[in-house]
């Protein structure tokens, strides 16, 4: 792919191209041969294009972990005026101790879209969070909402990457290795640093926002489940280089150590016209989870839905999981069949894409959030109970459902705008009122 022109996003979408592969070597190049082949910086690169090398981990991180792209562009990413502190709006960071932290079962409705013209950056809001970016653990969540392209605005998050889980609409991430576009359904993940403006196709969109102080995403290890499962690397999807010329006023937004930092530059910063490395934005298809589950008694552990995992150093204990409750046949047998009552070690912050999650009837509805920190005790409403306890079991296909949810080792800590939400459910602890003592 060449220059990215201006028009149809919707045609742009059904013309991109994708390299598979996770964590694969990947190369592009929208111009032919503007890649160097036989070494990362020679002295005179070809179409006299300027090296740039992205490192994701350190110099002398073991080479299966060790992740960078040589990128080759029309301007040094250095070029650029001092930045200056901008205004946060509603995003917040680590260390999250603006409030205290409840002990409390949390659930939001769906956050409203916004009434006036709002870009990404503008609409984005912080629900919780754990760890410090500075110490490169925990993570953040937000939701971002958007009725507006960024056009000469850009974003780049030096704190974490960057996972995205669209809700509401089709977005367009233009990235400085290519462009992604991704539909409910699917997820995308742009690496920590790497520069992008969200761009959107037809409506106005909404959806969840991860971002990962820790370690990468990565794909979980398999152990007894075997080589075959869960998600597969070649269905991960990788940009084709793209690259957008342009000479005008363009913002660049950063965020570093929690705050918003800002700087004008007289061009867009996404004018990388070819790449290789390892570390590049990604995409994936839920759709392609291949679900594992029990087919003779009992409900697994919820782990066996794992996508991505960031570890957190303690083996089997994550940072955080990135797990999906996707459409799939239940046949267990003489099983209750929802998720039992259980209190976690781990915290779990769950969103609902479509549909109805299978451990509450009602409440909890698309867009929505809700929060069990560690050891809080949860699990089916009582009619979920009930009916689950009395129905003939037979196979059963949950389907046009999709939930997720990001589990980790540290406590989800709420913002004060989370806590303070008109979106906050006032009287979630009553789903779980009702519950009838046996006769014994």
């Amino acid at each position: 792919m060449g220059t990215v022109e201006e028009g149809s996003l919707r045609t742009m979408r059904l013309a991109l191209s994708y390299q598979s592969g996770f964590w694969n070597l990947h190369s592009s190049e929208a111009i032919a041969g503007a890649l160097p082949q036989e070494q990362n910086s020679p002295q005179k690169t070809p179409l006299g294009l300027y090296p740039e090398v992205i490192s994701g981990s350190a110099f002398t991180a073991p080479r299966a972990e060790n992740l960078s792209t040589w990128m080759y562009r029309l301007r040094p990413s250095a070029m650029h005026a001092p930045f200056r502190r901008a205004d946060d709006g509603l995003l917040r960071s680590g260390p999250f101790d603006e409030v205290a932290t409840p002990f409390n079962r949390l659930r939001w409705d769906p956050l409203p879209m916004p009434d006036a013209p709002t870009d990404f950056l503008g609409g984005l809001v912080t629900l919780a969070g754990s760890g410090d970016p500075a110490s490169q653990s925990g993570i953040a969540v937000h939701v971002y909402r958007a009725n507006r392209s960024m056009t000469d605005r850009f974003f780049c998050c030096a704190d974490g990457e960057l996972m995205f889980v669209p809700q509401q609409g089709e977005i367009m991430l233009f990235t400085e290795l290519g462009r992604l576009s991704v539909t409910p359904g699917e997820v995308a993940v742009i690496p920590r640093g790497v520069k992008f403006k969200l761009e959107i196709v037809r409506e106005a969109v909404r959806g969840y926002l991860c971002e990962n102080y820790g370690q990468p995403f990565r794909l979980p290890e398999l152990g007894p489940i075997g080589a075959q499962g869960l998600a597969q690397a070649r269905h991960f999807l990788a940009p084709v280089a793209a690259y957008e010329e342009r000479e005008a006023r363009c913002e660049l937004v950063t965020k570093f150590m929690g705050a918003l930092w800002a700087t004008e530059i007289n061009h867009s910063p996404l004018d990388v016209v070819a790449w290789h490395g390892r570390y590049a934005p990604y995409k994936y298809d839920l759709a392609l989870f291949m679900a594992v589950n029990t087919v003779t008694v009992d409900h697994a552990d919820p782990s066996i839905f794992t996508v991505l995992t960031s570890p957190s150093g303690q083996p089997g204990t994550a940072n955080c999981d990135f797990v999906i409750f996707p459409p799939r046949w239940v046949v267990a047998e003489h099983t209750f069949r929802p998720p039992w009552f259980h209190r976690n070690m781990m915290s779990e912050l769950m969103g609902l894409v479509r549909g109805v999650y299978d451990a509450k009837a009602e409440g909890f509805t698309p867009g929505g959030v809700s929060l069990h920190n560690c050891m809080a005790a949860h699990g089916p409403d009582v009619a979920t109970y009930d009916k689950a306890t009395n129905e003939a079991l037979a196979p059963t296909r949950y389907k046009d459902t999709l939930a997720f949810m990001w589990e980790s080792r540290f406590v989800f800590r709420p913002t004060k705008f989370a806590l303070e939400s008109s979106q906050l459910q006032a009287h979630y602890d009553s789903v779980w009122d009702g519950f009838r003592k046996p006769s014994i």
